[in-house]
This record gives structure tokens, C-alpha cells and sequence, in this order.
């Protein structure tokens, strides 16, 4: 990995962990210095993480989400906007069907379990639609932990020489 330019800026690559489902990681997506910005502004506003009740659609606390977490408004200020369309260029899905940023924190031992990120309620999907993608931006790292498993993934392949050469449709 390159150490950056005078701006922060890593060469950027794309790694495929899983083609079913899709799963890729953008390495050096965010700079340090995002990765900093977006962490000093989430640190004074988290509390403790909800998910969704399928049946109503509000927010409430589970214990299979034990972390702390803050949403940021869409396009809050220039920083926002910078990595929002950063985000819609990699995943090719327009900023206005994006949602807010959420920041999370996990200590020691805390946890999300295996879930899906789309609705399963009505309240949500006629509101703000369906959710066709998820982005994960990781802004610091850890010797041990921190990753995110996808149970349903049929390995990585992007060691097969011909992965790249494969079309939307596989």
C-alpha cells in the first residue's frame, strides 16, 4: 500500500470478497483525515444502537445490537457531500436514493448479529423504499476483531484470473 499523497490520498483498488452475494471492499475508499473528521463528529451525539421493528417500523433496542451509533443528515456539509458521491460514483446508485451516513462504535465484546439490510416492513419500504446496497466504510482499525462476516458468501474470487472480466449479469 502507498503512503499517500500531500493531500492524504492512498491508491485506491477494489478487492472482490464474494460475487453471490456481491461483496467488495474499495481499499483506501476514505482518507485519515475523513476517517478523523467523521469520527470527531459522530464521538459527542452516539447512543446506544436500535434496530428496526418489522411490524411497526420505529426504532427499538434489541439485544442482537449491542453497539453505539449516531446518523449524520445527508449532505450536512461539504466533507458529507464529498464522500456521499464518492459513494454513489463507486456503487453506481445516484446520491438521492442514499441514505443519511450512520456512524457506529463497537467495544469489546459488542456485537450485531448475522441480519439482512433490507425492510421488512411497510412503514419503511413506502417512506424511503428499499435498500439495494449497503456501504461499509471502516474508519480505524483494530489488531483483533472489528470485521464483518457475511455468512452467504461463496468465497472470495478475486484470485480467479477472469473475475474482473465478468458481467453485470455473472
Amino acid at each position: 500500500m502507498r503512503s499517500g499523497d500531500d493531500e492524504g490520498k492512498a491508491e485506491q483498488w477494489v478487492e472482490v470478497i464474494s460475487w453471490e452475494p456481491r461483496a467488495f471492499i474499495y481499499h483506501n475508499f476514505l482518507t485519515q483525515a475523513e476517517c478523523d473528521y467523521l469520527i470527531n463528529l459522530a464521538k459527542p451525539h452516539m447512543q446506544k444502537s436500535m434496530v428496526v421493528d418489522s411490524s411497526s417500523g420505529k426504532s427499538k433496542d434489541s439485544r442482537v445490537r449491542t453497539s453505539s451509533g449516531t446518523f449524520l443528515p445527508r449532505g450536512r456539509d461539504k466533507i458529507i457531500r464529498d464522500i456521499e458521491k464518492r459513494i454513489a460514483d463507486f456503487s453506481f446508485i445516484p446520491m438521492e436514493h442514499g441514505e443519511g451516513l450512520q456512524i457506529l462504535h463497537y467495544e469489546v465484546g459488542q456485537k450485531y448479529e448475522p441480519h439482512f439490510d433490507y425492510f421488512m416492513d411497510d412503514y419503511n419500504t413506502e417512506n424511503g423504499g428499499q435498500r439495494i446496497a449497503t456501504v461499509l466504510m471502516y474508519l480505524s482499525d483494530v489488531e483483533e476483531g472489528g470485521e464483518t462476516v457475511f455468512p452467504s458468501a461463496k468465497g472470495n474470487i478475486s484470485a480467479v484470473p477472469w473475475w474482473n472480466k465478468l458481467s453485470e449479469c455473472g
